[in-house]
């Protein structure tokens, strides 16, 4: 019960729980509209999605400057990429906050002259470009672990005297010697590294976790741009996935990727 109740009180953990619901009610409605459920019923989980949405935008009232603030912290970061990619992705996030919030003030009757679909439009555009340079990130770190890791394999071979030339009995790098020419050798390669990837990724929970969240929230932006069509089965299954994910993360900490 104290765990719960530390996890409601964050802002964040109220905003991805009705995100959670909003994407659900999207996946829903979409299974309901293949078993030719009543319009009614659609209809009522067609609102209840639109309010859940309503409210969220509501409760992200204010994180434009959170994420500007992240934005200012990043820039001190060391590594000069992970300070452009965080640093950039912040400044899209705020961005984005900023559309969002003119879209909750014309939504909301506030100012009910806003072209709701053009500021749409450059909502998730600009949460496009943020989670373009979050995957950028971690394609940069999983580099990292990776170049890593096959440095800790090469200084093990050469501790023990040898061994297999390609590290295939322990999903090492390939080396020059491997036998075999031409598309079999380029085929072992290949292996290996996806071997590499999958140690790297199971040994990091959060990059992992982060890899998965990000990749499914670029579905609903594309989609919602018209870039790629997924339809709103795809997006609300991918928003529910991420969403969850992202709950997670606030329950447990040490699953956060950092910095």
């Amino acid at each position: 019960m104290d765990a719960w109740v530390r996890f409601s009180a964050q802002s964040q953990a109220r905003d991805r729980l009705c995100r959670a619901a909003q994407y659900a009610c999207s996946l829903l409605g979409h299974a309901l509209q293949k078993r030719g459920a009543s319009p009614e019923l659609q209809k009522q989980i067609r609102q209840l999605e639109g309010h859940l949405s309503l409210g969220r935008k509501l409760l992200r009232l204010g994180n434009s400057a959170d994420a500007l603030e992240s934005a200012k912290r990043a820039v001190h970061l060391s590594d000069v990429v992970l300070r452009f990619c965080i640093t950039v992705s912040h400044l899209n996030r705020a961005l984005y906050f900023a559309c969002d919030n003119v879209l909750w003030a014309g939504k909301s009757g506030l100012a009910p002259r806003v072209d709701q679909e053009k500021w749409a439009q450059r909502s998730f555009r600009y949460y496009l470009f943020s989670l373009i340079m979050n995957l950028s990130r971690d394609a940069y770190e999983i580099r990292l672990l990776m170049e890593q890791e096959s440095s800790g394999y090469s200084r093990r071979q050469k501790g023990s005297g040898g061994g297999t030339p390609g590290g295939s009995e322990t999903g090492g790098p390939g080396d020059p010697g491997t036998p075999g020419g031409g598309l079999p050798q380029i085929a072992l390669k290949l292996q290996l590294r996806v071997l590499l990837l999958a140690r790297v990724l199971r040994g990091n929970p959060p990059l992992l976790l982060d890899v998965v969240r990000n990749a499914c929230d670029l579905f609903i932006p594309l989609d919602k741009l018209g870039l790629w069509r997924c339809g709103p089965g795809i997006v609300g299954l991918c928003g529910l996935v991420s969403s969850i994910l992202s709950i997670l993360t606030l329950i447990c900490p040490w699953l956060r990727l950092k910095p």
